[in-house]
């Protein structure tokens, strides 16, 4: 924790955020919940809902005077009201929380059956074993400990029942393939024309061979009609 964050330096309510570490001191007890001074010249609220550990009675954990660490949940700037928290508040919202993305988280829980993450979301995410990694795992303490930064992707998001099922397994490149050219196949009546030519072109070659036989048959009957002549001319 930082001197920065934690110091009673006065602050002013323009100088805060949603989320932000501070220390204060409990001015004042109520049913409802305790008032804290931060140092910005107004009293912050911290509500009976978000005092850990849960109890009944404020009086039964904080006492005036007590200083203690908080986080700022909400910031009311028209009205000059300040929600705190003793609990980081969430800073991933269920609307955040879609299929496939990707979120750095902590290892918070290891059970037989899986791990819980802290993603930054109102509620941790389970890990089933099986989820963990490609390969064979026999427990998840065998390559999981708590504390420890994982990257995890959203498999599975019940908002209902408030719960997340998270992988560790980083899917697959989505490859775009190149859309291939197919030649279309011909259709009957292609395949018809096709043959039609296939059998006109085998007419003409057998017509053109029978002339150049009946050419060539021609010429030799001339050739003989002509020695024959000769012949008879000498005679």
């Amino acid at each position: 924790m930082s001197d920065e964050k934690t110091n009673m330096e006065p602050r002013t309510l323009e100088g805060l955020a949603v989320g932000t570490q501070l220390r204060g001191k409990i001015k004042s007890l109520e049913l409802f919940g305790a008032f804290v001074d931060l140092g910005i010249g107004i009293d912050a609220l911290l509500h009976i809902s978000q005092i850990t550990p849960r109890v009944k009675n404020v009086a039964d954990l904080l006492s005036v005077g007590q200083e203690l660490d908080v986080f700022v949940l909400k910031i009311h700037a028209e009205t000059k009201r300040v929600a705190l928290a003793m609990q980081r508040p969430p800073t991933v919202s269920w609307d955040d929380l879609t299929n496939g993305k990707q979120f750095t988280g902590t290892v918070t829980r290891i059970e037989r059956f899986g791990a819980f993450v802290d993603i930054g979301c109102e509620r941790a995410g389970m890990v089933h074993v099986s989820e963990i990694t490609d390969g064979y795992l026999s427990a998840p303490s065998d390559m999981l400990n708590i504390g420890q930064n994982v990257d995890v992707w959203v498999l599975k998001v019940d908002r209902r029942k408030r719960q997340i099922d998270l992988t560790m397994k980083e899917p697959l490149e989505h490859i775009e393939e190149e859309d291939e050219e197919i030649e279309a196949l011909p259709t009957a009546m292609e395949l018809a024309f096709r043959r039609a030519m296939n059998s006109d072109g085998k007419s003409a070659n057998d017509v053109s061979r029978r002339e150049k036989r009946r050419n060539r048959s021609l010429e030799q009957e001339d050739i003989i009609a002509r020695t024959l002549r000769a012949h008879s001319e000498t005679d």
